[in-house]
């Protein structure tokens, strides 16, 4: 029985199979975590879609940003980008039960028995692994509510852009819905800097990578992450990021959680021309 993390899909259904037939996956016995981004971009959103909703109790997918945009869409709370490729799931006869599951996905998923906590993008480094497992609960709340609309309609923004107590309201979830779905730099006071999308090295001097930071709260917490392609396979302080930029012709990536990080990865075609965002 093995537990694999896998990086964004975004559509690359074809690919998935790939890596699912590389390692044996074998659904009686395997559990699959998705860091997110099941969707968009790619050719294959909807089928992955289908997939993993089928798989039920043995896969377990955070919420993404291309996730979350999906969801705002489909909600007439935001208009399509010119390289949106979410009009087949939206069309789909089984929207109506595909919509719902993704919007009742969590932000973070935490495993004791693993010692392992999942995310899309990070955790502020000001955070608690508790403090983030609550935070993530109250986004979650919403989203799973009947004033989720209230929520797609005032998520976009990149203010807060640092965390306090004392914040409420959409102010509040959207701080939390920007670092779990969005985050890759940040100062040392855990300020975000969320237009900087390069890898390490790129940005300006005053700001790291958000598992960087020397103080950071969860540091001794292992974590697995994605949406950082131009950062790819990276083992840094207890955390592994596993976006290696299928989407953009790079490769799909999987690690074995309970066997030693061990590592597989296949090719992938190219489907869009890279921009990490």
């Amino acid at each position: 029985m093995t537990t694999y993390a896998i990086g964004d899909i975004q559509g690359c259904f074809q690919s998935l199979l790939q890596l699912l037939d590389l390692i044996s996956f074998n659904p009686e016995n395997d559990t699959l975590w998705f860091t997110g981004d099941l969707v968009n971009r790619g050719p294959q959103s909807l089928e992955v879609l289908r997939f993993v909703k089928s798989l039920e109790d043995k896969a377990i997918s955070v919420l993404g940003n291309h996730d979350l945009h999906l969801l705002a869409i489909a909600a007439g709370c935001k208009k399509h980008h010119d390289k949106d490729t979410l009009t087949p799931i939206l069309e789909a006869k089984d929207a109506d039960t595909l919509l719902p599951w993704l919007r009742h996905r969590p932000l973070l998923h935490h495993d004791p028995a693993l010692n392992y906590t999942l995310v899309h993008a990070g955790i502020a480094p000001q955070w608690t692994l508790k403090n983030a497992l609550s935070y993530a609960n109250e986004v979650e709340h919403c989203l799973r509510s009947d004033d989720y609309l209230k929520f797609f309609e005032n998520m976009y923004g990149n203010l807060p852009d640092i965390w306090s107590n004392e914040l409420q309201g959409m102010e509040r979830l959207r701080f939390i819905t920007n670092v779990f779905t969005r985050l890759r730099f940040c100062d040392v006071d855990g300020r975000l800097f969320l237009k900087h999308k390069g890898p390490p090295g790129s940005q300006p001097k005053h700001l790291s990578p958000w598992f960087a930071i020397k103080n950071r709260q969860t540091r001794t917490k292992n974590i697995v992450f994605g949406h950082w392609s131009t950062l790819g396979y990276q083992q840094n302080n207890h955390t592994v990021c596993i976006d290696t930029g299928c989407l953009w012709g790079k490769s799909l990536t999987a690690i074995a959680l309970d066997d030693a990080n061990e590592c597989y990865s296949i090719e992938c075609q190219q489907y869009s021309p890279i921009d990490d965002t």
